[in-house]
């Protein structure tokens, strides 16, 4: 019986992680910032990641585990939990404290960070995944595209978009989306945690792109998701890219949508997989989402 810490167990990724853990071979422990009992009667550990920084705050933590997935993510930074400390610092302290103690190491990260960035919220993120590489270890990076699902802030407003007669369109958002199905992700992230080495492949890669095998514009995207919702034809407002730059950091102040500078920039390149490893993780085909 494998077991597995699974930081963030409580957020979007993570719950969907969880879920398809229970349905295996596991004793799962859910790191949460906020420890309150679970119904489910998961055991919890209180975490927070900005405050664990040091290989040392995490080795007795890990210690028990087979492997930590680490879920954890913030879109926008609050006091002391910075970007550099929650996407940096601490996994790259986790990775370190994992491969002294031999325990696998899986970290959720993003899609397209090759891109020349000048978001922080997306800087932070490359900069822990070339400190997981350079640690070593049993690791692995997942880099999932624009998920859907239940328990979504992005996707619950992506879908409240969706209902709308009239929408804006940023005139520059000229990149493709690889959306997949957060239960497939989940899915994913599950086999990343209790797979061998070798059923994995990790000799071969340990970088795993994921995303759905149809790939759409943001305009495409939400006109798809309409629709699904059975809701008639909508107008598509295209505005300028600056505007809407604007308006991404206008949501980064006043913490107004999921929307922010990072996004925007997403937004303007192809977000999806270099190689895409979500039907090789499954073993069948993702599920479309619209």
């Amino acid at each position: 019986m494998t077991r597995v810490l699974v930081l963030g167990g409580n957020g979007f990724i993570g719950r969907h992680a969880v879920a398809a853990l229970t349905s295996l071979d596991t004793t799962i422990t859910v790191g949460t910032r906020h420890p309150r009992g679970r119904p489910d009667g998961l055991a919890e550990l209180g975490v927070r990641l900005e405050s664990l920084t040091s290989p040392d705050d995490w080795e007795s933590l890990i210690q028990p585990f087979d492997c930590v997935l680490n879920c954890v993510g913030i879109l926008r930074q609050r006091g002391a939990e910075t970007y550099d400390l929650v996407h940096h610092r601490a996994p790259a302290a986790i990775a370190e404290a994992c491969r002294n103690r031999g325990i696998r190491f899986v970290h959720v990260s993003a899609l397209a960070l090759q891109h020349p960035h000048r978001s922080r919220f997306l800087t932070s993120k490359r900069y822990g995944e070339e400190a997981i590489e350079r640690i070593g270890g049993d690791w692995a990076i997942a880099r999932p595209s624009l998920l859907d699902g239940e328990g979504g802030f992005g996707a619950a407003w992506l879908r409240g978009v969706a209902r709308l007669p009239i929408f804006a369109v940023p005139a520059d958002a000229n990149g493709d989306i690889a959306a997949c199905l957060a239960t497939d992700v989940g899915e994913a992230l599950a086999r990343l945690s209790i797979e061998s080495a070798e059923t994995l492949k990790l000799a071969h890669s340990r970088e795993f792109d994921l995303g759905g095998t149809t790939h759409y514009r943001f305009k495409e995207y939400i006109l798809g998701l309409r629709k699904r919702q059975g809701r008639g034809r909508a107008l598509a407002m295209p505005i300028p890219g600056w505007v809407a730059r604007i308006g991404a950091h206008l949501c980064d102040v006043f913490h107004f949508s999921p929307f922010s500078f990072g996004h925007w920039e997403l937004l303007r390149k192809n977000n999806v997989p270099t190689v895409n490893r979500l039907p090789e993780l499954l073993g069948r085909e993702p599920g479309r989402v619209i």
